[in-house]
């Protein structure tokens, strides 16, 4: 199966674009160098209730996928939960992506 979102995930890592792992995640939106965050649908509650805490004061967008965390992981070749973009460029793609794909779910 093609699947766009994981496959551009894949080609921001290789590009260096990605941030993975919830302390350099954090730390990423701390410092201003994140421009979005995503998550796996199936991240535990604990680490989602950390993510809202450490993000609700901060203006970043913030995206839970219809991903698993093994779904991610096999794209990027490696364990992910939640991973943060880097470039701007890559995040708009990605949220253009994320936007269209829960509109399709919406008319289905």
């Amino acid at each position: 199966m093609n699947d766009r979102l994981l496959s551009f995930l894949g080609l921001c890592r290789r590009a260096g674009k990605l941030v993975i792992g919830f302390d350099p995640v954090r730390d990423a939106v701390e410092t201003g160098k994140a421009f979005l965050v995503l998550v796996a649908e199936d991240i535990s509650a604990n680490t989602l209730k950390k993510l809202n805490t450490a993000f609700e004061e901060l203006d970043v967008p913030f995206y839970t996928v219809n991903r698993t965390k093994d779904e991610i992981s096999f794209s990027l070749g490696k364990t992910c939960a939640c991973l943060a973009v880097i470039d701007k460029g890559f995040a708009d793609k990605l949220s253009e992506l994320i936007t269209a794909e829960q509109k399709k779910e919406e008319n289905i």
